[in-house]
């Protein structure tokens, strides 16, 4: 058996996108003992990669969620309802704790954001997702047997559609559907895990569930079926 291909984070000092750089350096002047820099992906990888059926693409690290702690979707109150809800589907396994060193592990499944560095106001623009588009293709590609990719948002949706090669205007973005994508693949969507979404109630713990449930069914009828 062929083992996966490896792939490769950007540097600790990336300077594909100058906005995101300037902030990078201010947040190091002003916080120097947190992160700030790519916040590389989070689960197995290597020979154990081969094992991940699911990859998560989130928008871009929280400025004090994963650009403090250097992990995504930790520290923050996204990361509370994504981990508490990987654990409930056994995506996950030990305790999140909301720090890196949590001990915190992922079963067949990783972490990822389409914007590897925080952006101001927690909003990247179009050429920084393009940049990043290179790192989640590779990513992609070294997952041999990835079978589903949850993309929580819009632009996380859009950005996993580019890296496959896939017309955004053929897969529309909805909160649940999974859409069989040509090259084997499904993508589902969900709206995306912010304190933002769920204390306006476009997302409850309940959708968010409903989500991971499905996928949960999917990924096990896929294993059954090998």
């Amino acid at each position: 058996m062929t083992p996966p291909s490896p792939f490769v984070e950007p540097g600790l000092d990336c300077a594909l996108c100058p906005r995101l750089q300037d902030f990078r350096i201010a947040n190091r002047a002003a916080h120097s003992d947190w992160h700030n820099a790519p916040v590389p992906s989070f689960g197995p990888q290597g020979t154990k990669g081969g094992n991940v059926k699911l990859l998560i693409v989130g928008l871009a690290p929280g400025l004090k969620g994963a650009n403090l702690t250097g992990r995504p979707f930790t520290g923050d109150y996204a990361g509370d309802l994504l981990y508490a809800t990987l654990l409930k589907y056994g995506f996950a396994e030990g305790e999140y704790q909301a720090r890196a060193d949590d001990g915190l592990n992922l079963l067949n499944c990783r972490i990822t954001n389409a914007v590897k560095c925080v952006p101001p106001e927690n909003k990247p623009i179009g050429s920084e997702v393009k940049a990043c588009g290179e790192f989640l293709k590779q990513e992609i590609q070294s997952l041999k047997n990835l079978k589903l990719i949850i993309a929580l948002g819009t632009l996380a949706h859009g950005a996993v559609l580019v890296a496959l090669g896939e017309k955004k205007s053929s897969w529309k973005f909805g909160h649940r559907e999974f859409h069989d994508l040509p090259n084997g693949l499904v993508l589902a969507d969900s709206y995306h895990c912010s304190r933002y979404n769920t204390n306006t109630r476009r997302l409850t713990e309940k959708m968010f569930h409903a989500v991971f449930e499905d996928a949960q069914a999917l990924i096990n009828k896929s294993n059954k079926s090998l």
